[in-house]
């Protein structure tokens, strides 16, 4: 099944905010390419549960100028096997471009109390722990999640509206949707949800982002090439800021080396230079 994760639909949106290439020359790169990159140790490292998988990495910036922090949140399906290595040298890029970077490893599917909803309770527990431990401050933060991370993303700022925003990259937005196609990534939400939505249509309201209001200060970045995410995941959403890329593949959001790198950090910049609401 896992390897059944790297193939999807296709994305098309229209009216969405359109960006060129600027000076990143790759795209489409795959899985293998991201975790062949090199990365430095983070500089901290914080429990914020007694569970092996209920830590946060901080990435802090040196003297080069600060734009804020983030609260990063990996993908992978929500799956134990894709655990945080493989987001570090994109949490390392952000670093090296003037961010303060909390990157989240939480329990997943396969992971002892894996799954919905402790996966998502993990999220919002480290995001208090940051919080109440004074390392962030909650205007001037952003949560960041790429795929299944970025679904729990999306719910933990609606949960979390002091939160300056939130940046979806590819991230997963309506759950019941997701479910139902037929990709290896899309398969994979009945294990998390333990269960279809027909047979389990409260959880699902629940988890699902695209139920309850978004934040306002959402910005959503998809490619019409992503295999993994559909274009579906974006449909009748309201209170977002849409960002097209195209020529994008799913792991190019996570490779500091793409066509699309510049585009994030614009749009993280931009979401934190936007008046609080």
């Amino acid at each position: 099944m896992h390897k059944t994760f790297l193939f999807g639909l296709c994305l098309f949106c229209l009216g969405w905010q359109s960006h060129a290439r600027e000076t990143n020359s790759l795209n489409k790169v795959s899985y293998q390419a991201v975790l062949d990159l090199d990365y430095p140790s983070a500089e901290q490292v914080l429990n914020y549960g007694p569970s092996a998988s209920q830590f946060i990495e901080g990435w802090l910036p040196g003297a080069q100028q600060y734009y804020g922090d983030i609260v990063f949140i990996h993908g992978g399906c929500w799956l134990s096997h894709y655990d945080i290595a493989h987001s570090r040298p994109f949490t390392a890029a952000l670093r090296d471009a003037g961010f303060r970077v909390w990157s989240v490893e939480y329990r997943r599917t396969g992971d002892d109390e894996g799954g919905w909803p402790e996966s998502f309770y993990d999220i919002h527990d480290a995001i208090q722990y940051l919080i109440k431990a004074k390392q962030i401050e909650p205007e001037n933060t952003l949560l960041v999640g790429h795929s299944a991370g970025g679904h729990l993303g999306l719910l933990a700022a609606q949960k979390n509206a002091n939160l300056k925003g939130i940046i979806g990259l590819a991230a997963i937005a309506d759950l019941d949707t997701y479910a139902r196609g037929e990709n290896g990534c899309q398969q994979v939400t009945e294990q998390f949800m333990q269960g279809m939505p027909d047979e389990n249509p409260d959880a699902y309201q629940n988890a699902n982002p695209k139920s309850h209001p978004m934040h306002s200060n959402t910005h959503l970045i998809y490619s019409i090439d992503d295999t993994i995410v559909p274009v579906d995941q974006v449909n009748d959403l309201k209170g977002i800021q849409r960002v097209k890329v195209t020529d994008v593949g799913h792991f190019d959001f996570i490779h500091p080396g793409t066509t699309v790198w510049p585009v994030i950090i614009d749009t993280l910049k931009q979401a934190l230079q936007k008046e609080h609401q």
